[in-house]
This record gives structure tokens, C-alpha cells and sequence, in this order.
């Protein structure tokens, strides 16, 4: 445990108040990692978005958010969030030589087509010995999605594509990526199940409402109260999943890597 995370926290339960239940069941996952993680400060969120994951996650501000596109939850979320905020592309980050202990990039370099930059650029900013911790979608992502056994490689791709979706790899791809630029992978796991995948993918269909609620209201959730009964219903079913062993396999992995020097 470290000094940034709550072991204690329901992420599931949080995540629910904020998301559609199947991005709200890959973040809560993700989120329950930072627990037994090395953050030290000072640390870069790479790729924070709107600032919600940070705000859920962490107990305690990140020291800089990165992010190319301006969100319009900047303010309230981003404040408790962060100490301080850039907006500029992770290719040409506008900071000092080794400025960070820790970088966290939480399911964002699979968007970026041209990785190699931004790793690049992460080494940079890293203190020696520091550490860069980030997750993507994995070589397994596509294997187990229901459509796919109906429309094969075409559904498989079209759901990469409105996932924008540019890197589904293996450790050992993100290992030999990494090297290149001298970061040492020290853990890699998979996670998130067959039927973890499955929950996400049919919640991409049934998380209509959720989209009109957020088009209409600039809400994904209109109602996160422990008072509702649908949020305790997806909580008690997604509980399960949410607590898996780790699989051999997984749609997603994490990845765990030093900066050597």
C-alpha cells in the first residue's frame, strides 16, 4: 500500500455513481491495482482526461495531469484531482529532464498511433530509478466477444475502431517497446476475464440511456445514491467479477517499468 490509495475504498461502488456499469467494472478493476503499487511523488498522470479516475482513485492529488485536449470538467474534479494541469500532447511534454518519480498512464497509450514519442518522452521526464505504470488492452482483447463468433474479424474490428484502439499487445510486445527506450518491465499481469469482456461488450450496447443521460444532463449516472435501487442491483452483480483471481489470460494487461538510468 502507499501513501496515495485507501485499501478500504469500494471502487466498484464509486465507479458506479459516475460511469455506464461496464466502463464503471474495468476502471474499479484497475483502479483496486494502485493499492499495492510504487507511487512516490512527485507524480504525472498521463493522458488524465476529465479527471474522474484520479479523483476516485487516489487519495490524495496527483502532482501534474497531462492531457492534449481541454475537458470541460476542468475546475471542481480537476482541482481535487490534481495540483497542477498541462494541456499538451505526451510527445513534447513541457517539463524538465527527470522531473517525476512516477508516471501513471491508466488505459490511455492505446489511443496514441504514434507510441513511440510519448515513451520516449516519458524516459525523459522520469527521475533515474523512477517508475511508469500503465495498463492497455491486450493481444487477448478481441478473443472472447460474443459478436465475433457470428461476424468474425469484422466485428472484431469495428469494435477496435470506436474504441480507438490503436495498440492491443502483448507484455512482451510492451516489454521490447519499452527497452528501446531504456524502461525495464519489473511486473506484467493480465486481467480482466472472458466474462468480465463480455459484461463490456454487451454494456456497449445497453449503456444507451446512459449516453442520452449524459447528452441531455452532461451525466452518465442521474441518480448516485446508495438510495438506487439499479446501482445496488449492478453492484451486487458485478461484486463477483470485480473481486476474480487474476486470469492466465486477460482482455487487458498492466504493466509495471523502471526507468534503468
Amino acid at each position: 500500500m502507499n501513501s496515495y490509495t485507501d485499501p478500504n475504498r469500494d471502487h466498484l461502488w464509486q465507479q458506479l455513481c459516475d460511469l455506464p456499469y461496464f466502463r464503471a467494472l474495468l476502471r474499479a478493476i484497475e483502479a483496486r491495482f494502485y493499492r499495492d503499487l510504487p507511487i512516490a511523488a512527485p507524480v504525472l498522470d498521463l493522458g488524465s482526461g476529465d479527471g474522474l479516475f484520479a479523483k476516485q482513485t487516489f487519495t490524495r492529488p496527483i502532482d501534474v495531469g497531462i492531457d492534449p485536449f481541454y475537458s470541460p470538467t476542468f475546475g471542481k474534479i480537476y482541482h481535487e484531482g490534481y495540483l497542477a494541469l498541462s494541456t499538451a500532447e505526451g510527445a513534447h511534454m513541457p517539463f524538465a529532464n527527470a522531473s517525476f518519480q512516477t508516471i501513471i498512464s491508466n488505459s490511455v497509450l492505446e489511443h496514441i498511433p504514434n507510441i513511440e514519442p510519448v515513451i520516449a518522452e516519458c524516459y525523459r521526464v522520469l527521475k533515474p530509478g523512477g517508475t511508469m505504470l500503465f495498463c492497455s488492452p491486450s493481444d487477448h482483447f478481441t478473443d472472447w466477444f460474443v459478436g465475433a463468433k457470428f461476424l468474425g474479424d469484422a466485428y472484431r474490428n469495428w469494435f477496435n475502431k470506436i474504441a480507438r484502439h490503436h495498440h492491443c499487445d502483448s507484455p512482451e510486445a510492451w516489454a521490447a517497446r519499452l527497452a528501446k527506450h531504456g524502461l525495464s518491465v519489473e511486473r506484467a499481469w493480465y486481467y480482466f476475464s472472458p466474462r468480465a469482456l463480455r459484461i463490456l461488450e454487451i454494456g456497449h450496447f445497453l449503456g444507451v440511456p446512459n449516453l442520452l443521460s449524459k447528452i441531455a444532463f452532461g451525466k452518465w449516472v442521474l441518480w448516485p445514491s446508495a438510495n438506487n435501487p439499479m446501482l445496488k442491483l449492478l453492484h451486487t452483480w458485478l461484486t463477483p467479477v470485480y473481486n476474480e483471481a487474476l486470469p492466465p489470460t486477460g482482455a487487458c494487461v498492466f504493466i509495471v517499468a523502471r526507468k534503468l538510468s
